[in-house]
């Protein structure tokens, strides 16, 4: 298996690469251009309204609380998807995730049940949201990406409430009833 970076890298700057066996002593498969890696390869915007997000306020702020959360969480079979933790203030942190729609009630339940363990001080939620996502090869090595994505939505007035990134999208989250207009000024920014 190869990391997307090594590939981007070895294109670069042309290095030869070939993928050997760590078993037996014989050659290996030559990896060679098919399509230019050292630009980022965009490829679409998606929308997904099937999303709720769960805050929970007020959480200690010490060791071994998101894995309390997140335990807690897996244990009930309930899937996460973006997470974002705030810096500390006043020994105290919050901690926000998202999850299915049809999870949210049931994630709300699971935590509550374990709001003494969990040591948090309240709870917010809503499915009023939508995650917009671009999506391409090679997004973190690709400067710049994400600033034209984000000037895009605030040309559009569209406020962003949490972002996540990886190697091949950059999702937001945003109010439901400005997905649409999200998604179609992203599109305008990178594909028109």
């Amino acid at each position: 298996m190869l990391h997307n970076r090594s590939v981007e890298m070895a294109k670069r700057y042309g290095v030869k690469m070939e993928v050997l066996s760590s078993f037996a002593r014989k050659p290996g498969t030559n990896v060679k251009e098919v399509a230019k890696v050292e630009y980022s390869k965009i490829s679409g915007v998606a929308k997904d309204t099937n999303i709720a997000r769960i805050a929970l306020v007020r959480l200690r702020d010490e060791p071994g609380v998101a894995f309390k959360v997140f335990r807690v969480l897996a244990s009930a079979k309930i899937n996460i998807d973006i997470i974002l933790q705030s810096i500390g203030r006043e020994e105290t942190k919050d901690i926000s995730f998202t999850v299915a729609k049809g999870d949210m009630e049931r994630a709300a339940e699971v935590l509550e049940q374990n709001k003494e363990v969990i040591g948090y001080s309240d709870i917010s939620m809503t499915d009023k949201i939508a995650k917009v996502s671009l999506v391409g090869a090679g997004m973190m090595s690709a400067p710049g990406v994400a600033a034209q994505m984000f000037e895009a939505l605030y040309e559009a007035k569209v406020n962003i409430g949490m972002i996540s990134t990886s190697e091949i999208k950059i999702s937001v989250l945003v109010d439901e009833k400005e997905a649409d207009r999200a998604v179609a000024a992203i599109h305008a920014k990178f594909f028109d």
